[in-house]
């Protein structure tokens, strides 16, 4: 058999059976070394009755739906931003929301369901790092972190032009050409595969399992939506992160990319979106990719 990889000094190229024991053993996981926890309660059946559907309230309440029912978690919160689909809430009322709706999401999480959360940093007068703030919102919540990717936005992010002070030290600005996705789980990292199934290919777990993707944005006049993020976002991580006809829960539904990965990935979906133009513009795009999956399945 050939012998693993070990931690070393100065790191090692090898990642295959490798054996990082001696670092998670150091002072700097001593106060952070996570023990599974005890998991009683019985994974629930996700209601028939809302599978592949979009709930027209908001996700502060999932009333609908039972304890430890589903099992991933995408989303991209509106940012707060004057954007027409947002509302007008100081930081720490933004944060208020977003938590309830995140604590929401851990109750209805199976225990090793994950949560990957799509977020930009916002303004410069001063900077507000997001990612940042929900970080430590999760982790307050009883979320590990599992990591974060940063979305590259490719050719396709144009950047802005907000130079600052041009070609001066005076005060240049950074312009974000990035988002970020942080992937979070609920009590454990692992979720057993037990008779689920795979559908990741052996290039895509390669690819996807680097931190960071690059691929265009959406187009915001295409969609029909201020803010709608590419389907190959929820897709690679449907793909990454559950099993065939896993249910994936999508609090803030917006023009339903997240509900269009699901379908295209056999999987199910939930989710929950406050304006009703929008989910009518959801059910529009995703009458095709549910015409195809129907076609397949008496095919």
């Amino acid at each position: 058999m050939k012998k693993g990889s070990r931690t070393r000094s100065f790191g090692s190229s090898q990642r295959i059976n490798h054996d990082a024991s001696g670092y998670y053993e150091s002072k700097l996981y001593q106060d952070l070394k996570h023990t599974p926890q005890a998991y009683s309660q019985a994974d629930l059946p996700f209601p028939n009755s809302y599978l592949d559907k979009t709930i027209h309230h908001s996700s502060e309440k999932m009333s609908e739906l039972p304890d430890n029912c589903l099992h991933l978690m995408i989303t991209s919160p509106p940012y707060n931003v004057s954007k027409t689909y947002d509302l007008d809430l100081s930081l720490a009322e933004y944060l208020d929301l977003l938590k309830s709706v995140f604590q929401e999401t851990y109750r209805v999480l199976t225990h090793g369901g994950r949560a990957c959360i799509n977020v930009a940093n916002l303004g410069r007068k001063p900077y507000i790092p997001l990612s940042d703030y929900i970080s430590q919102m999760m982790l307050e919540i009883g979320f590990l972190m599992r990591g974060e990717i940063i979305w590259q936005k490719g050719a396709g992010a144009g950047g802005s032009m907000a130079w600052g002070s041009w070609q001066s030290a005076s005060n240049p600005v950074l312009r974000d050409t990035h988002e970020y996705i942080l992937v979070f789980s609920k009590g454990t990292f692992a979720r057993k595969k037990q008779d689920r199934e795979n559908t990741i290919t052996k290039d895509q777990f390669m690819e996807w399992t680097k931190s960071v993707w690059t691929m265009n944005p959406e187009s915001a006049r295409k969609v029909g939506h201020p803010a709608p993020f590419p389907i190959e976002l929820p897709f690679r991580l449907i793909q990454l992160y559950s099993y065939k006809n896993d249910v994936i829960l999508d609090p803030f539904m917006g023009s339903g990319s997240t509900a269009i990965a699901a379908i295209t990935a056999n999987r199910h979906y939930v989710g929950y979106e406050l304006d009703q133009h929008y989910i009518d513009l959801a059910n529009i795009r995703l009458e095709p990719y549910l015409l195809k999956a129907t076609s397949s399945l008496l095919a």
